[in-house]
C-alpha cells in the first residue's frame, strides 16, 4: 500500500469512527454509565459532534460536583449560566474553597430559574456561609429535599429559620456539627417537617432534652437520627425514641445518660438496622438483651467501651440476631470473655466487621 493509499485508508477508518464508533460510546456514556460529571465535562470537547449530543441529553446534567474545589464560588455561577444546567437537580460543594455568601447573593439575583428544580445541596465543610448565605440560596430553591450542613459553626437558628420558611418540602436534614444551633431549631423542625426521614444533629451541644422531645413526638416518620456525643440528654428522652416506629439507623455515641429501661422502650423499634451505643456507659447485659430480642433484623450493633457487658448479651444477640449482624464492635468490653474473632464467629457467622472505630 502506498502512502496514499494509507492516507486515504486512514481517512475512511476515521470517518466510520466518527459515524459509527462514537456515537454508540456516547449513546452508552449518556444512558447506561453513570459517568462522573468531571469526565463528563471533558468528553464535551472531544468534537462539536460530541458536544452536541452530550448537552442535549438533559439528565446527564442534573449534577454540580465541585467537592473539594478551589474557587468553587466562581465555578459554580459559571456552571448555573450554561443552558445545560437549567435542570440541575443536585448542587455537591463539600469542603469546597472559595465559596462565600457574596456568591450566593448572586446566585439568588442571577440564577433563579437554573434552581427551581434543585433537589439536593450540600455544603459540608463550607465554613465562610453564614445564615445570610443560607437564606440567599434557600430563597431560591424551594423544592429542596434534601440539605446538609455539616460543620457550620456560624449558622445559628436564625439560619434554620430561613430554611424552614423557603424549603418546605426538606426529609433529609444533616445539621452535624452546626454548635451554634439551640432548640428554637428543632422547635422549627419538628412543628413544620412532620414528613422529615434523616436528622443528623451530631455535636450540637446546645440542644436539650426539650428540643429533642419535640422532634420525637412530631417527626414520628423518622428512618435515621443521629445524636452523637449529645452527652446532655437524659434518660426520659431517649425513652422517647420509641415513638419512632418507622426508625433504621439510630446513633447514640456517648449517651452517658442512657438506661437499660431507656433500651427497653428503643427495642420497640423493630425496624433498626443500625444502632450505635459506643461509650453508653450505663448499658448492661438487661438492655443489649431487650434490643437483641426487639431489633432482630440488626445488622451493625456497636457496643464499644461498655463495661457493664458480658457473654450473656452475646449469648441473646446470637439467638436472636445471629442472622442478620455482619458488624459487632465489642472492643473495650472487658466484660465479654469471648471476644477474639473465631470466638464471635461461632456465634455470629456473617459478621464481617469486627471493628468500627479506627
Amino acid at each position: 500500500m502506498n502512502a496514499t493509499d494509507h492516507h486515504h485508508h486512514h481517512h475512511h477508518d476515521q470517518q466510520q469512527w466518527s459515524r459509527d464508533t462514537v456515537p454508540h460510546v456516547l449513546q452508552v456514556v449518556s444512558t447506561c454509565v453513570k459517568l462522573p460529571q468531571r469526565d463528563l465535562v471533558s468528553l464535551l470537547l472531544v468534537s462539536p459532534w460530541a458536544h452536541r449530543t452530550l448537552v442535549s441529553n438533559p439528565s446527564l446534567w442534573q449534577l454540580i460536583d465541585l467537592r473539594e474545589m478551589n474557587r468553587a464560588g466562581d465555578r459554580l455561577l459559571s456552571a448555573l449560566s450554561l443552558p445545560r444546567y437549567r435542570n440541575v437537580k443536585c448542587i455537591d460543594l463539600e469542603f469546597a474553597q472559595d465559596i462565600e455568601d457574596k456568591h450566593l447573593e448572586i446566585l439568588k439575583s442571577k440564577c433563579t430559574e437554573s434552581l427551581k428544580e434543585l433537589e439536593s445541596l450540600n455544603l459540608n465543610g463550607c465554613q465562610k456561609i453564614s445564615d445570610r448565605g443560607v437564606e440567599y440560596v434557600t430563597s431560591v430553591c424551594h423544592k429542596l429535599k434534601a440539605l446538609s450542613i455539616y460543620w457550620n459553626v456560624r449558622v445559628t437558628d436564625s439560619g434554620v429559620e430561613q430554611i424552614v420558611k423557603n424549603c418546605p418540602h426538606i426529609v433529609d436534614l444533616n445539621l452535624s456539627g452546626c454548635k451554634s444551633i439551640a432548640d428554637k431549631s428543632l422547635y422549627l423542625i419538628a412543628d413544620n417537617y412532620r414528613e422529615l426521614e434523616v436528622l443528623n444533629l451530631t455535636r450540637c451541644v446546645k440542644l436539650t432534652d426539650y428540643g429533642l422531645k419535640r422532634i420525637l413526638t412530631k417527626c414520628s416518620r423518622l428512618q435515621s437520627l443521629n445524636l452523637y456525643a449529645l452527652s446532655s440528654l437524659t434518660n426520659e428522652t431517649y425513652k422517647n425514641i420509641e415513638q419512632l416506629s418507622q426508625l433504621v439507623f439510630l446513633d447514640l455515641c456517648g449517651a452517658q445518660n442512657l438506661s437499660d429501661e431507656a433500651l427497653m422502650c428503643i427495642a420497640k423499634c423493630k425496624n433498626l438496622v443500625s444502632l450505635n451505643l459506643t461509650w453508653c456507659v450505663q448499658v448492661t447485659d438487661v438492655g443489649v438483651m431487650a434490643i437483641a430480642q426487639g431489633c432482630t433484623s440488626v445488622e451493625f450493633l456497636s457496643l464499644f467501651g461498655i463495661v457493664g457487658v458480658t457473654d450473656k448479651c452475646l449469648e441473646a444477640l446470637s439467638n436472636f440476631c445471629s442472622n442478620t449482624l455482619t458488624t459487632l464492635d465489642v472492643n473495650g468490653c472487658i466484660g465479654i470473655k469471648r471476644r477474639n474473632r473465631d470466638e464471635l464467629l461461632q456465634l455470629f457467622p456473617n459478621l464481617k466487621c469486627f471493628k468500627v472505630h479506627s
